[in-house]
């Protein structure tokens, strides 16, 4: 199964929308001048969602081996206008679930 198809099987399961792959965007995004993420976000055109009409998507490896490999997928939703806003949104909400709460 490629990546493609794989984030289209998850697209479906978390959104319940067919979809269809439009693009892949690199992105490197950078804080203080050093690189917090790389990779390519995969754009898809979605069927069936009562506000969106696209949505990125992409897959990272990670350090658990119960969970190897995490899915991302973002919503092209006021104020995600891009495969970049994508990442930040991504990267902001990240961050916030390790901040510890009081």
């Amino acid at each position: 199964m490629t990546n493609i198809e794989e984030l289209r099987d998850v697209i479906q399961k978390l959104h319940s929308v067919e979809s269809k792959h439009i693009e892949s965007v690199p992105i490197k995004e950078t804080h203080q001048g050093k690189t917090v993420w790389t990779g390519v976000v995969e754009v898809f055109e979605i069927i069936g969602h009562p506000k969106a009409t696209k949505l990125y998507a992409w897959v990272h490896d990670t350090d658990d081996p119960k969970h190897p490999r995490r899915h991302v997928t973002v919503l092209h939703l006021h104020p995600i206008q891009s495969a970049r806003d994508a990442v930040r949104a991504a990267i902001v909400q990240e961050f916030r679930s390790l901040e510890p709460t009081d």
